[in-house]
């Protein structure tokens, strides 16, 4: 509001023997200062952690190209072995079932060795060694090849006497060292990329110590320098708070009320004007039918003897006959629709009047007892109801809430789909930190758009006309929450059904007491 800041200073200067401009200009100094300095070391701790963070990358990245270097030699070299033993065994024992895993070894090779090659990308005194690995691999595979063909071929004998050369066991040893090499090469630089990491990770954690100790240092000046600054406005504050505490919440709220009571006095004005001068007129017009109708009577009875026309006696006989109790049925429908509707405005007049007494309420039970006593309707129709209540108790008038719940359900049975069963599904859910959010879904025959607000209406009703009613249910909800200090609308499409969203306050005893 705009009295704020001179009131503080005015209620602030006579309450200090500081000028209030020196002591604001003193607390904005020291703290652009304590804020530039803990800008700076929050920077630095932000430069050095994405650096050492950087460095952590790297080495992890190293240890993984590592272990995958490692990984494909011992894998290549032990299918190498497989490889070797398959091939022994055919040729000694001649059995089939040796191939198998010789083949199977010899595609894992095929596999094998184009990845260890692309591992060793970049590691020149690898990437070195690798034709000559390939050499070695191609020599042996040749060798186990050959043996076996022997064998397949009828040449046993020839095919041990190749085993039994040292030029498959020389091929393996070279294998077996450059790959044993590589291994060691990796082993060794994964060592090296672990320690990098501790190193590392033991210096992010000096940085983020030290930095974290600055800023509580200069955190601690901030608050000394807060706290003197608050201690010499805390009782210029206090008043000045204590006069406009939601003072600007209260207004808008005051002004809502206002303008929402208007517009509810303007339509019960045009409801009163127009619904109930409806039945007047029919009342007046009837009237004079029966004014009518007792001329004609009057002249037959009252003739004192004298010879009445043939026309006159057909007059009076249908006077008798039909017009009047015609007359008198339209002048009786007439009253009792009038009655009906002043009834149900001192209905919702009286529900305005009655004390509103809050009680805490159990959400879940009150939402089973209303569903008990529309239980055999929705059954009657294969239906179901369904609850979800997050929200489980609410402080507000017991009777008001049983009233709106009970209209809206037995709103949903009257007006249920006739090509479906009927599907009722309740939530409540809190909504924010004071209110409390119900919503009624059904799948009936649902709304249209233009007249979601018109069925609030008193007297008002929309879609088919095929249930009694005097239109003052959904009228008479929506003051039944407004009472609460809630408010009800409607979501709903035509042909698939309606949900209302009932907002109630969480707690109806503050507000009443205020």
């Amino acid at each position: 509001m705009r009295f704020h800041l001179p009131i503080e200073y005015i209620v602030a200067e006579k309450c200090s023997g500081v000028p209030m401009s020196t002591v604001n200009t003193n607390f904005i100094r020291t703290t652009l200062l304590m804020l530039f300095i803990g800008s700076a070391i929050l920077l630095g701790i932000v430069a050095s952690t994405l650096w050492l963070v950087h460095k952590t990358q790297e080495s992890f990245l190293t240890i993984v190209e590592e272990r995958r270097i490692r990984s494909h030699s011992a894998d290549l070299l032990q299918s190498l072995s497989d490889a070797e033993t398959g091939q022994r065994g055919y040729v000694i024992t001649q059995d089939q079932s040796f191939l198998g895993p010789y083949q199977s070894s010899l595609q894992k090779i095929a596999e094998r060795r184009p990845l260890l090659e692309k591992a060793v990308q970049g590691r020149t005194v690898m990437l070195e060694r690798i034709p000559a690995l390939h050499g070695f691999i191609d020599a042996k595979l040749a060798e186990l090849a050959r043996t076996v063909g022997l064998v397949q071929a009828g040449k046993t004998d020839d095919a041990i006497a190749v085993v039994r050369t040292e030029y498959g066991r020389e091929l393996m040893d070279n294998i077996r060292e450059t790959l044993g090499f590589f291994i060691a090469q990796s082993d060794e630089n994964i060592a090296v990329g672990v320690k990098a990491q501790l190193e590392t990770s033991q210096q992010l954690r000096l940085f983020t110590i030290g930095g974290g100790i600055a800023i509580i240092i200069v955190l601690g000046g901030a608050v000394l320098i807060i706290v003197q600054h608050v201690r010499e406005l805390s009782r210029a504050r206090a008043e000045v708070e204590s006069l406009n505490t939601g003072l600007e919440e209260r207004v808008n709220e005051r002004t809502e009320d206002l303008m929402r009571a208007n517009q509810e006095i303007q339509r019960f004005a045009y409801i009163v004007t127009h619904d109930l001068r409806a039945p007047l007129v029919n009342i007046m017009g009837f009237t004079s039918e029966l004014e009518t109708s007792l001329k004609s009577l009057q002249a037959f009875v009252l003739n004192d003897g004298n010879a009445l026309s043939e026309q006159d006696v057909k007059d009076a006989r249908l006077a008798a006959a039909e017009d009047l109790p015609e007359a008198i049925s339209f002048i009786r429908s007439s009253t009792k629709k009038m009655d009906g509707l002043i009834n149900a405005i001192l209905k919702i007049s009286r529900d305005g009047r009655r004390q509103i007494k809050p009680e805490t309420l159990n959400l879940s039970e009150l939402v089973d007892a209303t569903s008990a006593s529309v239980h055999h309707q929705v059954m009657d129709g294969d239906g179901v109801v369904e609850a979800r209540i997050a929200a489980r108790t609410i402080i507000t008038d017991r009777f008001s809430l049983e009233q709106i719940l009970g209209n809206l359900f037995d709103n949903a049975v009257k007006y249920k789909h006739p090509d479906r069963p009927l599907h009722l599904m309740v939530r409540a859910m809190p909504e924010g930190r004071s209110m409390v959010r119900i919503e009624v879904e059904d799948n009936g025959r649902g709304i249209a758009e233009e007249d979601h607000e018109r069925v609030f209406e008193l007297f008002r009703r929309s879609g088919q006309q095929d249930q009694g009613g005097e239109g003052i249910g959904l009228a008479h909800v929506r003051s039944l929450a407004r009472n609460l200090g809630g408010e009800i609308t409607v979501r709903s499409e035509l042909g698939k059904g309606s949900t209302f969203v009932l907002r109630l306050p969480a707690d109806l005893s503050r507000i009443v007491r205020s």
